[in-house]
């Protein structure tokens, strides 16, 4: 995944659900790439941006974890 980079990482897919959508929401665009294990549900699910935005992304995600 060149030139994507990690700024949240949860076990809880709604909560990267939220935070996806929470960077949207300020122009920034995301994927999660789920990592969970389908049977046994440990893992975790990670979300990426472009590098040009990972700066912003970790200012508004921890803003909102701040809440």
């Amino acid at each position: 995944m060149e030139n994507w980079t990690l700024v949240y990482r949860s076990n809880q897919l709604y909560l990267a659900e939220l935070m996806k959508q929470l960077l949207a929401q300020n122009d920034i665009q995301a994927i999660i790439v789920n990592k969970r294990d389908s049977a046994y549900l440990f893992g975790d699910v990670e979300l990426y941006v472009g590098v040009e935005d990972a700066f912003l992304a970790h200012q508004i995600i921890n803003k909102h974890e701040g809440e």
